[in-house]
């Protein structure tokens, strides 16, 4: 009896992982509406602030993940794969914040199409990575385990859509653009933009390794 008090429980992981991503879809979120509003100086204040406090909420969230983690003995899955999982999905939201620092720090006077297509896509990679998320403490059932791994390949061809959109922008970035101090701007930014969809895959495939180590 004393042994069984002494135990540390099962942390409940699977609902911490849902809470990360849904301060993701915030970040990411909030990062579309400054993006779609960055002519109203204030409008995009106010967003920037939003990104930061989604970001700062996820890092809380990652923090109490990774305590708990230290202090469980038994956990519902591996605990490399848990590290592995909350952290990537945490690199997932510093991403988001460091594009929109980065649009402010380099004084980005106006957004074009090519951040916008590149925009979509990341919220869209952060939208499937949250579904993913929510049905990992319910792979025991076939159906969300096959569900699970269709959003995974979902988010595989939205990863493959932004590398296209990456290449086209980069391509008509260096054939258009006379300005040299534009063209490094444009380039950094839609390099951290195409980087979130690629850290959106890479939750996808831990994921799908969990799925396939569990099913």
């Amino acid at each position: 009896m004393l042994f069984g008090k002494l135990l540390p429980r099962e942390g409940n992981f699977f609902e911490l992982f849902n809470q990360h991503a849904d301060r993701t879809v915030e970040a990411a979120r909030a990062f579309s509406h400054l993006v779609d509003n960055y002519n109203d100086a204030h409008l995009r204040e106010q967003y920037n602030r939003d990104v930061d406090n989604a970001e700062r909420a996820a890092d809380r969230v990652t923090h109490e993940v990774n305590r708990i983690l230290h202090r469980t003995f038994i956990t519902p899955i591996d605990r490399d794969q848990i590290h592995t999982l909350i952290n990537t999905m945490d690199d997932v939201a510093d991403l988001i914040q460091d594009s929109a620092e980065t649009m402010a720090l380099y004084d980005l006077r106006s957004v074009n199409d090519e951040i916008t297509r590149l925009t979509d896509l990341a919220v869209k990679c952060c939208e499937r990575v949250k579904d993913a998320v929510s049905l990992i403490g319910k792979l025991a059932d076939n159906a969300t385990a096959e569900a699970a791994l269709k959003t995974c390949e979902e988010i595989d061809r939205l990863e493959s859509d932004a590398d296209r959109v990456m290449r086209s922008a980069m391509s008509k970035l260096f054939r258009e653009e006379p300005d040299v101090r534009e063209v490094l701007k444009l380039k950094a930014i839609y390099e951290l933009l195409e980087t979130i969809t690629d850290k959106c895959e890479d939750v996808a495939n831990v994921i799908e390794g969990i799925i396939l180590e569990h099913s």
